[in-house]
């Protein structure tokens, strides 16, 4: 038998700028935590003008996250704070596990 679940709600994307500023739509990551839980934000980046993305991010670290980048259309060129890098092009995943330690 199949479960078929109710929509509870349709969520709106917000413009907001990250990084050096990036100018991206937030689809969740403000005041929806609790309702997405382990999800922490979901941005969706979209332009064809590079005074959108170009100042890029930052070094930053994503210490106890996962972080998805899926390509769509286009191709960025990604690096990490531990030396991770390459380029991820349409169609492309990159995923990002975080860095633990051995005892």
């Amino acid at each position: 038998m199949m479960n078929i679940r109710k929509v509870e709600r349709i969520l709106q994307s917000k413009m907001t700028t990250e990084g050096a500023g990036v100018l991206l739509r937030r689809v969740f990551g403000f005041d929806e935590s609790g309702l997405l839980d382990p999800f922490l934000l979901l941005d969706y980046f979209g332009s064809d003008d590079p005074d959108d993305y170009t100042a890029g991010f930052p070094w930053h670290p994503h210490r106890g996250m996962e972080t998805i980048i899926y390509m769509v259309d286009g191709v960025v060129e990604h690096a990490d704070s531990i030396g991770n890098k390459g380029v991820i092009s349409s169609g492309g995943i990159q995923l990002r596990f975080p860095h633990r330690t051995r005892a």
